[in-house]
């Protein structure tokens, strides 16, 4: 079976590609300089060379790979400073905004996050590690959202790419799962009481959990 009839016709096949790659990248299979080779990955993958050439591209814009002209692509990845600053800045803003919302949450985002929660124990319960990280996704943009400020919104979209390639590691591994379930359900029991102090440690507990889970799956270089 090839790569285009093994995975879900719902995302691309460079998108496919790019999936695989970025999981290598970020979990150190594929160490910061070494070249990717394109004709390596197509014999793998028993794909054509195209689409691997417009998965490179994408992750180019990620910032995870460097195209040098003449030379090829080599892995850049997350240095354990990238990934230490990432969560610096994570637990700052967010930490922050949950306690925003807390003053500005209503009801109606309160049955969202209930919603999510519902979905994560369902997902989590199956070890449907993609799915859990669409409503963890959700969980948070709710959060976001019930904020009511425009301004922490478009600070919290634009390193929001960095978040996404850090969570996605993560939740490809299974193990941690139920850890993940139970600190977005102190979350949003905490919000639900209205008690700020008590939102603010939760969410800050949550991104020192992750900050931990990443430092263990990450292999990375100072």
């Amino acid at each position: 079976m090839t790569v285009s009839e093994e995975y879900s016709s719902s995302f691309s096949l460079t998108d496919e590609i790019a999936d695989i790659i970025r999981e290598r990248i970020l979990k150190g299979e594929y160490h910061i300089g070494e070249k990717i080779k394109e004709n390596q990955i197509a014999q793998e993958l028993r794909v054509s060379r195209t689409p691997i050439r417009e998965a490179f591209k994408q992750l180019e814009n990620e910032g995870l790979i460097d195209y040098i002209p003449n030379r090829g692509c080599f892995a850049k990845g997350f240095t354990r400073q990238d990934i230490e600053d990432i969560y610096a800045v994570r637990k700052a803003l967010e930490v922050l905004s949950v306690e925003w919302a807390v003053k500005r949450i209503t009801p109606a985002d309160i049955k969202k996050l209930h919603d999510q929660c519902d979905l994560m124990e369902f997902y989590t319960a199956r070890k449907d590690s993609k799915k859990v990280l669409e409503t963890n996704t959700d969980f948070h943009d709710i959060i976001y959202n019930a904020t009511g400020s425009r301004f922490m919104a478009q600070v919290l979209r634009s390193y929001k790419e960095y978040i996404e390639q850090t969570r996605k590691v993560i939740f490809y591994e299974q193990q941690y799962l139920e850890e993940i379930l139970t600190e977005h359900k102190a979350i949003l029991a905490a919000l639900e009481s209205g008690d700020k102090d008590r939102a603010t440690k939760a969410m800050a507990d949550h991104l020192d959990g992750s900050r931990r889970r990443a430092e263990i799956i990450y292999k990375v270089n100072g």
